[in-house]
């Protein structure tokens, strides 16, 4: 299986950087029934910050509405699923270095058996460019 490469839209939502607030901020999506594509956290000026990329927009949009949660307006990063293969990464890192791109920020993971996911990000200058680089859809 070749990889999949999808030019998404994704969102953040800040919270408090504590214990729970991650399991706050997700388990009320949850329970509005909101299915995640990927999720990706880290502190930011002492709060952190959350990306999320939905499966569903609008049901993400009226979910955070409704449980109070203020989100960013949409944003662009890729995701990616393929076969996991040795320097499965590196390739893909390795084609944008060649077109002049810089990637912001990456998370690569294996997700199963054989099979490996990434979420990455360029500047907003570069989403074009990247997606045409890779083929992205």
């Amino acid at each position: 299986m070749a990889d999949t490469i999808r030019k998404v839209d994704y969102y953040y939502i800040t919270a408090p950087d504590k214990p729970g607030e991650g399991a706050r901020v997700l388990g009320a999506l949850r329970d509005a029934g909101v299915n995640l594509q990927a999720v990706h956290a880290f502190p930011s000026a002492r709060r952190t910050q959350i990306d999320v990329v939905p499966a569903d927009t609008a049901a993400f949009l009226a979910a955070a509405k409704a449980a109070g949660l203020k989100v960013s307006k949409p944003k662009t990063a890729f995701l990616v699923e393929g076969d996991d293969r040795v320097g499965a990464m590196s390739q893909l890192l390795a084609r944008l270095g060649r077109a002049g791109i810089n990637v912001t920020a990456s998370t690569g993971i294996r997700s199963g058996p054989g099979h490996y996911g990434a979420l990455f990000w360029v500047k907003p200058r570069d989403v074009k460019k990247a997606a045409e680089t890779l083929g992205a859809m």
